[in-house]
């Protein structure tokens, strides 16, 4: 329970990938974490991809960083409806320079371009978006996971194990 202090925050929308949500969670409540979903309502469902549903706990305007050690951005087609909230992109960017650990996996890296805190950063995702990941100033590896100080990023499904284990080992570090 090497986490039973710490509070994360995972952010949700529709379309999300299944796995990439629920995996990381529920690795992060088997270390003792508290996991928020926040969401563009509170107190809403919301459908993965292939329909694993998922409830938001609070809105995306309730969110102050202070009051979490970590965020997650899982993948799918959520990401870029995510990126679109204004309140998201500030809660990366204070999650940031704070230097409070954020995970991102697969498609998640378009919350990140969004937020700008990509230049000068070394990061992975699905290869589908390592154009836009590059055109925002990251260096792009094709590794299943990719720790940059406080950012851990991840490629794909397959590789969840590592990213969840490398989120994790940086929170407990915290």
């Amino acid at each position: 329970m090497r986490l039973k202090d710490k509070s994360v925050v995972c952010f949700v929308d529709h379309e999300f990938e299944d796995l990439e949500l629920w995996y990381p969670i529920i690795r992060l409540q088997e270390e003792g974490a508290t996991v928020h979903l926040a969401g563009p309502q509170a107190k809403t469902g919301y459908r993965g991809k292939y329909g694993v549903p998922a409830t938001s706990d609070k809105s995306y305007a309730e969110l102050d960083s202070n009051a979490y050690h970590g965020v997650l951005v899982p993948g799918g087609w959520a990401p870029d409806k995510i990126r679109r909230s204004t309140e998201v992109l500030q809660f990366v960017r204070e999650m940031d320079q704070a230097k409070k650990p954020i995970g991102q996996i697969c498609h998640a890296g378009w919350v990140l371009i969004s937020a700008g805190i990509l230049a000068g950063r070394n990061v992975t995702s699905t290869p589908g978006i390592k154009d836009d990941m590059t055109n925002a100033g990251a260096k792009w590896v094709d590794e299943p996971v990719v720790i940059d100080h406080n950012l851990v990023s991840s490629r794909r499904p397959p590789d969840l194990a590592l990213y969840a284990k490398a989120f994790c080992d940086l929170l407990a570090k915290q």
